[in-house]
């Protein structure tokens, strides 16, 4: 069969190889996307949204058991875990079914099927009917990643799950174990921990969500001790001993091993990179640590080859790999797209209460030699967090001393997910205290603690 040529190939359809080739069609690039499994990739169909669609239905749960408080009557409260599932299973494929009509929409080629890099400019793509061959002088790996498994912590789908199964989950967990408290691992305690089940989780850092701010962590973790959960820090889990209906855990904590009973266990120990099978290292693309090595604007140093997203390396995050997919794709078209700033992209994690953070945390800002000022803001001092029932939270916000620059902005409370772009904006139009403070915000909303995080860092909060 004769080979196809194409001015850009990208290997993998989600949120970082789905964008790049839109972005790329849209320059007047001739695109193929290449997928194996399905469109929108582990974001859409198995990560960010379907876990979003489930930790509303629990937010509302939680929400339901309030009912008095806000003048209303619930009776008889309860769930049904199927159409909880069902729900979001229906969400992810919406969506995914949306990209299948942007890439017509934007003439995008798709082939189903696994991808081989065979030459510089050669990708074989083998697909239910046979191999395909397809060239260009640009070729964008997309491939994402997957769960990281430990050895003797490994998925069975039964006992123990990865984020997969506990978004299928073939029955409810009583008494669940948590390995991992990053966003994955958070996210799905608060989402069983509010259904009712008893969840314990253990991190092996001296502190849950261990990428954010210390204080952030601190009031994160006390939110969720009061909410019944159990929080193990400097812990490891040894191994895990399987039997009917059961896992035993052994669980090291301050030099000591004791066992604990739980008859389900979700592992969320971190992510590795899909480079396998690709033929990347025949190539000569530098692979460490099962993530492709590139330069700022993507390049693996083979001229012609790119790697974006989750296989490129930290912050695995959606919005970076898409970002990423833009530049790459303008880059081919022989733009002169800016490099993208890691320490300029948001992290939010959807448990209940949220967290959100941008820039450098107050240590890492003090550890860089800076000097900082920093100012800090809670939600019980404000009327809109105080109206909505949700007077937990707070705002803090780290300034460089000596000029003004925002370094760090870092939020746990009520929709601190939709507030960090209002500082992410900020950072990339490189704001200073004075801006900020001379900004009017609206009244009354969250988004003013905002304000006032900023001027408590230089003495001048109003309402606190």
């Amino acid at each position: 069969m004769a080979a196809k040529s194409f001015d850009m190939i990208v290997i993998g359809a989600g949120p970082g190889g789905y964008v790049a080739a839109i972005r790329g069609a849209q320059l007047g690039l001739n695109v193929v996307c290449v997928e194996r499994e399905h469109l929108g990739g582990i974001c859409l169909n198995w990560g960010c949204i379907p876990t979003k669609a489930m930790l509303r239905s629990s937010e509302v749960f939680h929400l339901m058991h309030r009912a008095k408080e806000f003048g209303l009557k619930a009776e008889g409260i309860g769930y049904d875990l199927d159409a909880v599932v069902k729900r979001s299973r229906g969400v992810a494929k919406q969506l995914s079914g949306g990209i299948g009509h942007l890439f017509k929409k934007n003439k995008v080629n798709v082939v189903m099927g696994e991808a081989t890099l065979s030459a510089a400019n050669t990708v074989t793509v083998k697909t239910d009917k046979g191999t395909e061959t397809l060239t260009a002088p640009a070729i964008v790996v997309a491939t994402g990643a997957r769960a990281r498994e430990l050895p003797g912590l490994e998925a069975d789908g039964d006992l123990v799950w990865t984020y997969k199964h506990a978004l299928q989950p073939v029955r409810m967990p009583k008494k669940l174990l948590v390995i991992g408290s990053g966003a994955i691992g958070i996210e799905f305690a608060s989402f069983y921990n509010t259904l009712g089940c008893d969840t314990t989780v253990v991190e092996v850092m001296d502190r849950i969500l261990p990428v954010e701010d210390a204080e952030i962590s601190a009031f994160a973790k006390k939110a969720f001790v009061k909410q019944g959960m159990k929080i193990l820090e400097k812990t490891t889990v040894k191994k895990l001993d399987r039997a009917k209906g059961k896992v035993t855990a052994h669980i090291e904590i301050g030099g000591k091993t004791e066992t604990q009973e739980f008859d389900t266990v979700i592992s969320a120990v971190g992510i590795v990179g899909n480079v396998e099978g690709l033929g990347l290292e025949a190539l000569g693309v530098t692979v460490d640590r099962t993530h492709v090595v590139t330069d700022e604007y993507c390049r693996t140093g083979v001229p012609g080859v790119y790697a974006i997203g989750d296989i490129a390396g930290a912050p695995w995050l959606a919005h970076k790999a898409s970002h990423e997919g833009v530049m790459v794709a303008e880059l081919i078209a022989g733009g002169h797209p800016h490099p993208i700033k890691p320490n300029s992209i948001a992290g939010c994690t959807y448990c209940h209460p949220q967290v959100a953070s941008v820039g450098l945390t107050e240590a890492k800002a003090k550890e860089q030699g800076y000097e900082v000022k920093v100012g800090k803001f809670p939600f019980i001092g404000n009327g809109k967090a105080i109206a909505l029932g949700e007077p937990e939270g707070m705002i803090k916000t780290v300034f460089d001393a000596k000029t003004g620059e925002l370094l760090g902005a870092h939020m746990v409370g009520a929709e601190v997910t939709e507030l960090i772009q209002g500082y992410v904006v900020g950072r990339q139009l490189e704001t200073t205290e004075q801006d900020l403070m001379e900004t009017v915000f609206p009244h009354p909303t969250l988004s003013e603690m905002m304000h006032e995080a900023v001027l408590d860092a230089y003495g001048r909060a109003i309402h606190f």
